[in-house]
């Protein structure tokens, strides 16, 4: 009389489980988008899961994407800010905002680690939380994102998710300090900024000018009137770091 067998879980029904076991709308709702079930759950499994369960596909295609997508719609967004900087401070703030430190917080504060699809091993050290699993696990979403839905919805999402970074990467100097030290060496009166801000309430958008003796010196723009301010201030800084004759014809004008 023959026996039945137990059935063995292939290496496709384990990653199913594995990805079900999960609720991922809290994740989908911090992302601000949806992505289909298929094409999440590859770029939410790390190699460790695919390398425990024969020849699984991993995240790591996705996550060379992701990378290419976040680094360009940072770069753009310091570019679009920064009409006069040159590329040699421009590259360093995008730096920052991408690196892998950055990444992985943003992975901690959307509360990604929960749903990263890890193989016992990272399971058993503590995998979920690594900065490095984190960070490419979110670079792979950003290419789940820009696959389903192209480019604008993936900056979108891009520059909510990393908009405190961005802030951060600009305001690492007290630009508004520095210019006014700047102008009293150079005999000048201290900076005004004039401020205005434009679209609806909640995401509003504001643009400052230093003004120096009269004259705007430096334009900046910010979520908020401070960030605006002082990149405006870091644009007159580096303007009066080239003229800084500015501060007497600014004066003999008058």
């Amino acid at each position: 009389m023959s026996r039945s067998r137990k059935h063995r879980v292939t290496g496709e029904e384990a990653w199913e489980q594995a990805f079900r076991a999960v609720d991922h709308a809290p994740l989908l709702a911090a992302l601000g988008v949806e992505i289909r079930p298929d094409l999440l759950r590859l770029a939410l499994t790390h190699r460790s899961f695919a390398n425990e369960h024969g020849t699984l596909p991993n995240n790591e295609r996705l996550e060379f994407v992701g990378d290419a997508v976040l680094g360009l719609s940072v770069a753009y967004e310091l570019f679009e800010r920064f009409p006069a900087k040159p590329e040699s401070e421009l590259s360093p703030m995008r730096s920052r905002v991408v690196s892998r430190y950055a990444l992985a917080d943003v992975a901690r504060e959307i509360g990604l680690g929960t749903h990263v699809i890890v193989g016992q091993g990272e399971e058993l050290t503590g995998g979920r939380d690594k900065g490095s699993i984190l960070a490419d696990t979110t670079e792979a979403l950003l290419g789940a994102i820009y696959h389903q839905h192209g480019f604008a919805a993936t900056r979108e999402v891009v520059l909510r998710l990393f908009a405190g970074k961005i802030e951060e990467s600009v305001n690492s100097h007290d630009w508004k300090t520095e210019l006014q030290e700047r102008v009293a060496e150079l005999g000048g009166q201290s900076p005004a900024y004039v401020s205005t801000s434009e679209g609806p309430e909640n995401e509003k958008v504001f643009t400052a000018d230093a003004v120096i003796e009269g004259e705007s010196r430096g334009t900046g723009r910010g979520q908020n009137k401070k960030t605006a301010e002082q990149n405006a201030a870091r644009e007159a800084f580096f303007f009066l770091k080239d003229h800084p004759e500015a501060i007497a014809l600014g004066r003999k004008g008058q």
